[in-house]
């Protein structure tokens, strides 16, 4: 099974560089206002001397001034709503870590119940009875191997099932997040409730149809449809379209399902 990966440039905040940087400068200032205050009261009455290298304290350095110029550029770029296309990609990256489990959870069920599948090959094969009397002698004499427990199955129903939401999930984020429309509808949001992407719930509803933002402080969400309601977002596909594709998949097509249990254990008959 394929994965999107998806690669959020982690990004430095660009207000809280200018606050560090107009910080610096400012206290450096507040520095050096002080000494020459006290400069001019010790000078005029002769009552005290430095020892000649405070100034340099308060000096202002070309580090800090880049700093400061940099973030001064830099703040036209900065978010106060937030990003809610980085927010949402970041959620879809956490759904395709989680799929990312339960497939590996999927697979190991799938190993151990395939002999099944050697089972299904060899008494298909049969056509006699003295090959009816082979396929007896292999059930009886590996039928403790042969065996499917229930714990293996549940973990297999469960695995599928976790797979299927956290795909979903997935897909309907990295589909908002790359809809310049839906997320401005959705960056909108976050301005109209005077708060940021980064704070609010995301979450998919498959009986809603939607991907929705519950904004922090409020009881109001706003919801992007991926039925074809707006923005041209229409992501459900039909059972035979899902399988159609699976059955096209490298996941698939390298399975013990699909080339066979001798050729996925054993490497014969490939």
């Amino acid at each position: 099974m394929s994965l999107f990966l998806i690669c959020s440039a982690v990004q430095s905040n660009e207000l809280d560089n200018l606050i560090n940087s107009s910080a610096e400068i400012s206290q450096q200032l507040d520095r050096g206002v002080m000494l020459v205050g006290s400069a001019l009261e010790y000078s005029s009455q002769g009552t005290g001397l430095s020892d000649g290298s405070l100034s340099t304290s308060a000096h202002i350095t070309q580090q800090q001034v880049q700093a400061y110029n940099d973030a001064l550029l830099s703040i036209e770029n900065y978010l106060p709503y937030g990003s809610v296309q980085t927010v949402l990609e970041n959620k879809a990256i956490e759904s395709l870590q989680l799929m990312d489990q339960a497939v590996d959870v999927f697979t190991e069920a799938v190993v151990e119940i395939a002999s099944v599948q050697q089972v299904a090959e060899i008494s298909e094969q049969a056509s006699t009875p003295d090959e009816e009397k082979q396929v007896q002698d292999f059930v009886v004499a590996n039928q403790d191997v042969l065996t499917i427990s229930q714990d293996t199955v549940d973990e297999y129903n469960q695995s599928l099932d976790d797979i299927e939401t956290h795909a979903n999930t997935a897909s309907a984020y990295i589909a908002v997040a790359a809809n310049e429309d839906a997320v401005e509808f959705l960056q909108t949001g976050a301005e109209n409730n005077n708060t940021t992407a980064e704070l609010a719930t995301v979450s998919y509803n498959a009986n809603q149809q939607w991907v929705a933002m519950s904004w922090a402080g409020t009881n109001n969400a706003t919801a992007v449809y991926l039925n074809g309601q707006n923005f041209g977002l229409d992501l459900y596909l039909s059972e035979t379209d899902i399988l159609t594709a699976g059955s096209a998949s490298e996941f698939y097509n390298t399975s013990p399902m699909a080339v066979g249990y001798n050729c996925f254990f054993n490497y014969e008959d490939c």
